[in-house]
């Protein structure tokens, strides 16, 4: 049992996020992503990896110029993966909510 236990610690620890690659990931969101529309669209989906390179794939058909393809990908799992809550309805002022 001990060593399938520090092969999936192991495993975790890898598979963990890089700080630096999701800020540049981040980045490149800003830079590529907004020209077309607003990052709402993409903050409020959550998806799994695969899902998410997909979703990047049809925006490099459709012409969007990706510098940083696997910091993007590593941002949009990170922040918003199939694993992360879902993201907070958009409320009006008076608290209704916004069509």
């Amino acid at each position: 049992m001990k060593p399938l236990f520090c092969s999936m610690t192991l495993t975790a620890l890898l598979a963990a996020a890089d700080p630096a690659a999701i800020e540049k990931g981040r980045a490149e969101e800003k830079r590529v992503c907004v020209a077309c529309h607003g990052l709402r669209i993409i903050h409020i989906q959550r998806l799994n990896r695969g899902q998410w390179d997909r979703e990047i794939t049809k925006m490099v058909g459709w012409g969007t110029v990706v510098k940083e393809r696997e910091a993007l990908l590593e941002y949009l799992v990170a922040s918003y993966g199939d694993d992360k809550p879902a993201a907070p309805l958009a409320r009006s002022q008076d608290g209704t909510q916004k069509p």
